[in-house]
């Protein structure tokens, strides 16, 4: 089941889920601002931006989710308001208030399915090409070996859950691999230089168990970063 947000524009409390939208088979969060959105990337695939009270800072929202991920932005707004709508604000299509569930779910199929195409997988400002084996964080490549970048990569994949050592060997590396332990904190520690000071907290270490990576800081808060 895809994960969809329903954003508000920040200092606002959460919009409703519509009631259209809500018949349909997607599991559905309402949030107010987008930086909860930016820390749970992994699972959410589509932002719905609520902008039908205040259209200018909908259009800050939505302009902020495109530039730091590579979430689908489907803008909510009222039929009198199309007019203004331009190139420039990030959103890959718009839905008119009031619209029906066959409507809301045709938009989203079409959005999903164009996802699905794309070989990029991100978090926050890091967006990893597959298909292209690139990283690049704010658009400024990343310049990594081919392990750094698998090893990178299934973390990513798997936000905020503790991977043990072991468990990087084994799906990283391979069960083939004879080396020990100590070459998972070897590359670790590359990767955190390579991200940056901005970006290294998103690589926590779990004492006496392994690592975890998560975009939000509360998830890490406790972890070593060392």
């Amino acid at each position: 089941m895809a994960d969809i947000m329903l954003v508000t524009p920040a200092r606002r409390p959460p919009a409703e889920v519509p009631p259209a939208l809500d018949m349909l088979p997607y599991s559905v969060t309402s949030i107010s601002g987008a930086d909860k959105l930016l820390g749970a990337h992994g699972t959410v695939v589509l932002a719905v931006v609520d902008g039908r009270a205040d259209l200018s800072e909908a259009r800050t929202t939505c302009r902020l989710i495109a530039q730091a991920t590579q979430v689908r932005v489907l803008l909510l707004v009222q039929l009198a308001n199309l007019p203004v709508l331009g190139a420039k604000w990030g959103v890959d299509d718009f839905i008119v208030d009031g619209a029906t569930a066959a409507e809301w779910d045709s938009r989203i199929r079409l959005l999903l399915e164009t996802k699905a195409a794309t070989s990029a997988i991100s978090a926050g400002p890091i967006i990893i090409d597959e298909d292209a084996y690139t990283v690049t964080i704010n658009s400024r490549p990343l310049d990594l070996t081919y392990t750094e970048f698998e090893l990178l990569k299934y973390m990513v994949q798997h936000p905020g859950r503790v991977l043990s050592r072991e468990t990087l060997l084994a799906d990283v590396w391979g069960y083939d691999y004879f080396g020990g332990t100590r070459t998972v904190d070897v590359h670790i520690r590359r990767l955190r230089a390579k991200l940056g000071p901005e970006l290294e907290h998103y690589i926590a270490t779990v004492r006496n168990v392994g690592y975890r990576f998560s975009p939000d800081r509360t998830q890490n808060v406790g972890a070593q970063h060392g």
